[in-house]
C-alpha cells in the first residue's frame, strides 16, 4: 500500500521518466489521475463510499484513491500528495493509454484497467469497485 505512493516519488526522481507520465482528470475535476508505464494513481476529492479501515502500515492519508500496478488487483491508496489537479481534462468517452494501461472517462466515473493481466478499478463520486 506505501508502494501506492511510490508512482509519483519514482516518477519525480527520474528525469527520463518525468516525461512518460501522463495526468489527466474527469470533467467534474472531483477525479485525478496519472498513468505512466509503472501504474495508473487516481484520486478522488468527494465520495459517498467508505474505504476500508486504515492498515497499520500506512502512516499517511489512506483510501482518497485507487492504485493500479503491474501485478495484482488494484488497491487503495496510503499517500501524502494527490494526483487531483494535475493534466488537462479527459473528456467522457475518450480513453487515455500508456503501455499496458488503459483509463477510460465515463460519465458515471473513472475505469482504469491493466491489460496484460484484467485487473483494474472503478471509481466514482457514489462507489469503488476493484478487481
Amino acid at each position: 500500500m506505501i508502494v501506492a505512493a511510490g508512482i509519483l516519488a519514482a516518477l519525480a526522481a527520474s528525469p527520463s521518466a518525468a516525461g512518460a507520465v501522463e495526468g489527466f482528470q474527469s470533467p467534474s475535476h472531483n477525479i485525478g489521475c496519472v498513468i505512466a508505464a509503472n501504474g495508473v494513481r487516481c484520486d478522488i476529492a468527494q465520495h459517498s463510499w467508505s474505504p476500508p479501515p486504515t492498515p497499520s502500515g500506512c502512516p499517511l492519508d489512506y483510501g482518497n484513491g485507487i492504485n493500479l500496478g503491474k501485478h495484482g488487483r488494484a488497491s487503495f491508496t496510503c499517500a501524502g500528495d494527490t494526483v487531483l489537479g494535475i493534466g488537462p481534462v479527459l473528456p467522457y468517452g475518450q480513453t487515455e493509454r500508456r503501455g499496458r494501461y488503459r483509463c477510460k472517462s465515463k460519465f458515471a466515473g473513472v475505469l482504469c484497467v491493466n491489460r496484460r493481466n484484467g485487473h483494474g478499478f472503478f471509481l466514482s463520486r457514489q462507489k469503488v469497485r476493484l478487481f
